[in-house]
């Protein structure tokens, strides 16, 4: 039979697991990963450097715990918008505008390009984990996206796409690249204020649609 003890153990495990890996992926943010101290992280999370290191046996364990656990929360952020915009549309331009729309304020966020510039910094040092990233977050969420254009297709919204997931990369491409470029380099207090987001977003669909739309949808 498992004691009192044994249970309160196992519910505080997984709490302070979860306050390590939000103190770390604070300091991580902040300092890159040369620069986080496990000491900090400790501290940060309230407990001790040992329970930190029982936890996830070094630094490097760590880093990748909190690379690929972001990863997954994006991708699911990025599922929800393709559903939430896309399935069920019944007109291509206005599901396409809220789609950019909602890519621009999510993936524009301080966090999400903190953790953009953090994953690009180590890619040399942790190519597999930075890898993983890319792979299995953002190269998933596109393949997705296009099997979402693709249902878009079968409805009669759009052309016939050759290479779907190709036709999501050059969506996202035209909504992100400049506001995702300007931020990295710029620093975030250079993000697009809400009136430019939506004029990007908006060319960028009139664009995608010229390319990819209906005869005689695009303007």
């Amino acid at each position: 039979m498992i004691s009192f003890m044994e249970l309160e153990t196992e519910g505080r495990t997984p709490r302070k697991r979860r306050a390590i890996l939000a103190a770390a992926t604070e300091v991580f943010l902040q300092h890159g990963y040369l620069g986080a101290s496990m000491d900090e992280v400790a501290a940060k999370a309230g407990v001790s450097k040992q329970t930190v290191y029982k936890q996830f046996e070094n630094k490097e364990r760590l880093f990748a715990e909190i690379v690929l656990g972001t990863s997954d929360q994006l991708l699911d952020g990025l599922f929800q918008a393709y559903v939430e915009t896309l399935e069920g549309a019944a007109d291509a331009r206005e599901a396409l505008r809220a789609l950019a729309h909602r890519l621009l304020q999510s993936l524009t966020a301080d966090n999400v390009l903190q953790l953009r510039r953090l994953v690009i910094a180590e890619a040399d040092r942790f190519p597999e984990v930075c890898g993983a990233w890319f792979t299995s977050g953002f190269e998933k969420s596109l393949e997705s996206l296009g099997q979402a254009l693709t249902r878009l297709t079968d409805r009669g919204l759009l052309r016939k796409l050759d290479d779907p997931t190709l036709a999501a990369y050059q969506f996202a491409g035209l909504v992100m690249y400049k506001p995702m470029n300007r931020a990295m380099f710029a620093g975030t207090r250079q993000r697009a204020d809400n009136s430019e987001l939506q004029q990007l977003a908006d060319q960028a669909v009139d664009v995608f649609l010229a390319a990819y739309g209906l005869e005689g949808a695009a303007r």
